[in-house]
């Protein structure tokens, strides 16, 4: 681990920096303690924080497309573990105020990222399964999506 550590410490100028991405997501994290912020807000803006560091979100994937193994990985990060994880992969998951509120979320990012994941046909078959899901229900009579 210490190893780990100290070529983290000599690649930190490398690495990239996600908080420089999450500002709005940061904004709305800290103004959620005061009021009512729209979770769909929070998830737009956590999606334009992947778009802009990956080019894919966490809807260009689906869950099934990872080994139990990650699954089980992802579940037993903690935040401590994350960091390292993330700075392994030239990420930086601290801001202003520590580590960033949806640090889980980019460490799923960074895995699919490692395993060859983020791709557009992968992006296509989720948006799909998607939106075979919501047709599965027995009250909706359409799906409308934007392209």
């Amino acid at each position: 681990m210490s190893d780990i550590a100290s070529n983290t410490a000599l690649n930190a100028v490398a690495m990239t920096r996600i908080a420089d991405f999450a500002r709005t997501l940061t904004r709305l994290h800290v103004a959620a303690r005061h009021q009512m912020i729209d979770d769909d807000q929070i998830d737009r803006a956590f999606n334009a924080v992947c778009l802009s560091v990956w080019g894919y979100t966490i809807e260009d994937i689906s869950d099934d497309m990872l080994a139990p193994e990650d699954h089980e990985f992802l579940d037993t990060l903690d935040e401590y573990r994350a960091r390292l994880f993330a700075a392994e992969h030239g990420y930086d998951l601290l801001g202003d105020e520590g580590i960033l509120t949806d640090w889980w979320g980019y460490c799923w990012m960074i895995l699919a990222e490692k395993r060859g994941l983020l791709t557009p046909e992968n992006r296509t078959a989720a948006r799909l399964a998607w939106e075979d899901r919501f047709r599965s229900v027995p009250n909706v009579i359409g799906v409308i999506v934007s392209r």
